[in-house]
């Protein structure tokens, strides 16, 4: 017994203890529970009588050395932690850390919603699964147009019903219709897709901002002058637009509108082909057999409904020519917005 007093505190003396890790260690080996000191406590009793008081002076002595050892380098690692903070110059500048920037086509499309919601339109958003009677039918897609094809359109097996990613925003605008009662002035912001190869001109999904106003006597000088006033918040209070007749299942009368080449002056360059004007967007009377099909009396109510790709603004607005780069993740490529 005395000879394991003395190699114990030996042993508590050479115990090398450079951190709190191996303080603890300390701790839980000489002054846990069920640490060497508990024990040699619990063999005192197998101890002759006549020896017991020395060996239990002993077993004292070793205990208050071991709580001595672990106090001592308990407040010297305290006190060296402190001394490394108070080493510290807080006089000095900080880290510098890189900003972040939002998204070009999230500039583009928080523009664009700030400008036709100071004249009243709000936002509505719709799922971007879709059935067909919203993507479609709903909009006098007839049953043979191209649209409703595998090679434009991507379609979702579902049970029996057809399902699709949807095309155009245009499937908000009907649900917003079917739900509320003129009248009705919205914005419908979101993503859409299409079956088209990717490059630099196209993309199997991009974004869209399409518009709809309905109400008593609306008319086409109604639209005309919305978009002429989207057209110079915009771009610029220079801008003109020009209207070109078209053709949309859902709109009749039907419009491209192009606007005019701020790059140039309308002089002409290589971005607008030499002709001054740059399409953005297309519109158009709402067809009475969508207002009908949506519960609308079209007898009473008239509107026009209009749609842009953000792409196609974020294109004109930034002069990026590559639809890829937007999706792309390329931080050389979005640090350049850090500032807008």
């Amino acid at each position: 017994m005395l000879e394991k007093i003395k190699s114990l505190q030996e042993k508590i003396s050479a115990t090398p203890i450079a951190d709190n890790n191996q303080l603890e260690q300390f701790r839980i080996e000489f002054l846990g529970s069920k640490g060497v000191l508990k024990e040699l406590y619990g063999e005192l009793k197998n101890v002759p009588n006549e020896n017991k008081k020395e060996v239990g002076q002993l077993i004292n002595g070793l205990r208050q050395l071991a709580e001595e050892t672990y106090q001592s380098n308990k407040e010297k690692l305290e006190t060296g932690s402190a001394s490394k903070a108070e080493q510290i110059d807080f006089s000095r500048p900080g880290e510098n850390f890189e900003l972040g920037a939002r998204h070009p086509l999230s500039l583009v499309r928080s523009e664009i919603i700030d400008i036709f919601s100071r004249i009243g339109f709000t936002v509505s958003e719709g799922p971007e699964i879709e059935d067909d009677w919203h993507n479609f039918s709903a909009l006098n897609f007839p049953p043979e147009h191209p649209a409703r094809d595998m090679q434009d359109t991507f379609f979702i097996e579902k049970g029996e019903q057809e399902w699709a990613l949807r095309t155009h925003t245009s499937s908000v605008q009907v649900r917003v219709m079917e739900n509320q009662k003129p009248p009705i002035r919205t914005i419908s912001p979101g993503r859409v897709y299409r079956n088209e190869a990717i490059s630099a001109r196209a993309h199997c999904f991009f974004h869209q901002i399409e518009g709809l106003y309905i109400d008593k006597n609306v008319s086409f000088a109604d639209l005309k002058q919305t978009l002429l006033y989207f057209a110079k918040e915009l771009f610029g209070e220079k801008t003109k637009i020009r209207m070109r007749p078209s053709y949309f299942p859902f709109t009749e009368p039907s419009a491209e509108v192009d606007v005019s080449c701020s790059l140039c002056n309308s002089k002409g360059c290589n971005v607008c082909k030499h002709t001054g004007w740059l399409e953005i967007l297309g519109c158009g009377m709402v067809d009475p057999n969508v207002l009908e099909a949506c519960g609308i009396d079209s007898t009473v109510y008239s509107g026009f409904a209009f749609g842009m790709g953000v792409e196609r603004i974020a294109q004109i607005k930034y002069k990026v020519n590559d639809l890829r780069l937007y999706s792309e993740n390329d931080l050389r490529f979005l640090k350049q917005f850090t500032s807008a």
